[in-house]
């Protein structure tokens, strides 16, 4: 749990964080369309599952900037940054209709990144309901598999200024020949404004490109 805390004398988006901080509190929220047809291929090829490695390239994402790895410390008045956040993911119970929580360290390899969500996923499954711990350096990250969409929105009280970002996707679907992926993320506009949340997107993408380049080195669904 490295981190420093932000000198706001010096910070690059002073002004808007003051506007927002001490003014009108609120959240931004978008929901882009991301083409993960090459991405869906290449987790065919290897045999893995398709939603580790999105969670892998949301959490590159978030961790390629400091903007996205921002916490505020109430009791303190501090604004931290942390050298990196980690996902908070969930695992859905057909059975109880609830989801079991899961906390995955964030690892900028793939592979090693694949084989300890793959298995701390696998842990949930067999453990019981546990509610998600708050924890500065991690963010939210939630799979809904069941259905699309073309937006989504997550309203939380901004009188704390949280600043961990929520992530959330959808169900894949089929347009035109290819894989489309509804992807959203919401962060506190005291951070964050328009270029700051579509550069997540941009991110995002740059890493699925990236990975899908890369020589299949060998299958992770088996170890």
């Amino acid at each position: 749990m490295n981190y420093h805390i932000v000198d706001m004398s010096t910070y690059y988006r002073k002004r808007t964080y003051e506007r927002f901080a001490k003014g009108p509190k609120c959240s931004i929220s978008m929901t882009s369309q991301m083409d993960i047809s090459q991405l869906r291929e290449w987790c065919r090829e290897r045999n893995e599952k398709i939603n580790i490695a999105i969670l892998y390239l949301v959490s590159r994402a978030i961790n390629a900037r400091p903007d996205y790895r921002m916490f505020y410390d109430f009791k303190k008045d501090e604004v931290r940054c942390y050298d990196r956040v980690n996902p908070t993911h969930y695992v859905f119970d057909p059975k109880t209709e609830t989801c079991h929580t899961v906390n995955t360290p964030y690892d900028p390899d793939y592979a090693a990144f694949y084989k300890r969500a793959l298995r701390d996923t696998e842990d949930a499954k067999k453990s019981d309901y546990a509610e998600p711990a708050e924890k500065p350096d991690y963010f939210n990250a939630s799979v809904m598999p069941w259905v699309s969409y073309g937006s989504f929105s997550i309203e939380l009280p901004d009188g704390y200024l949280y600043f961990n970002p929520n992530v959330n996707w959808g169900r894949f679907f089929e347009k035109d020949g290819k894989v489309f992926l509804p992807l959203t993320i919401r962060l506190n506009h005291a951070i964050a404004d328009g270029y700051l949340v579509s550069k997540f997107f941009l991110l995002f993408e740059e890493g699925l490109q990236n990975l899908v380049a890369k020589k299949p080195i060998r299958s992770l669904a088996n170890t």
